[in-house]
């Protein structure tokens, strides 16, 4: 008798050991949710505001040109637009893809979605992060010859000319190296939570 009650006895602090981690990992999970949320909506505003602070950048400026050394500087109205340049166009639809995704992978997170879709959001994750850091490469490298020129191949800067239009781009790179960032957590929470289903 005393050995069936310790049996029992045994089994049920067990029983409530489990509970216990069952409720422990629930919470946890909860709480990556929560946080992979957190960060998607995050993703979402700084590509979408990258995008558009790009998007709707433009400058003119009147220009003193030179026709001939004998005359008077003529000035010329001449306009900065995204564009113009393949760079920034490749950035700002890079941004858009990017807040394109990151409303798509919500709105599955949010409604559950298939169990076999994690892995997926792992890889398009990933991409996203590489196309973003692509197109901000892109857009630096055009920004840093606007600030500096290139002296070897004569191209003269023009920052010193449209500087709100400059001042604009570098904002628009910060905000989406930030975003950047964030699918790189996005895909790194991911896998953490994939293992940790596999190991179980």
């Amino acid at each position: 008798m005393e050995t069936q009650k310790k049996g029992s006895s045994f089994e049920g602090g067990e029983g409530v050991e489990r509970k216990e981690k069952e409720v422990k990992v629930e919470t946890k999970g909860r709480r990556m949710r929560s946080c992979e949320v957190v960060l998607r909506l995050l993703a979402l505003a700084l590509t979408l505001v990258a995008a558009i602070v790009l998007g709707v950048n433009k400058e003119t400026k009147m220009v003193p040109m030179t026709l001939s050394p004998s005359l008077p500087p003529l000035n010329v109205p001449v306009t900065a637009k995204w564009r113009y340049l393949s760079a920034f166009v490749f950035f700002v639809v890079s941004n858009a893809i990017a807040c394109a995704y990151a409303v798509l992978s919500l709105i599955l997170m949010i409604t559950g979605g298939r169990k076999g879709l994690a892995s997926m959001i792992i890889i398009f994750d990933t991409l996203i992060v590489a196309l973003l850091f692509s197109g901000n490469g892109a857009a630096v490298a055009i920004g840093v010859l606007g600030y500096q020129g290139n002296s070897h191949v004569r191209w003269n800067k023009v920052c010193n000319v449209f500087t709100n239009f400059c001042h604009r781009v570098a904002a628009a790179v910060v905000l989406s190296l930030i975003g950047s960032l964030a699918f790189v957590l996005l895909a790194v929470i991911s896998a953490l939570r994939l293992q940790k289903r596999s190991s179980m």
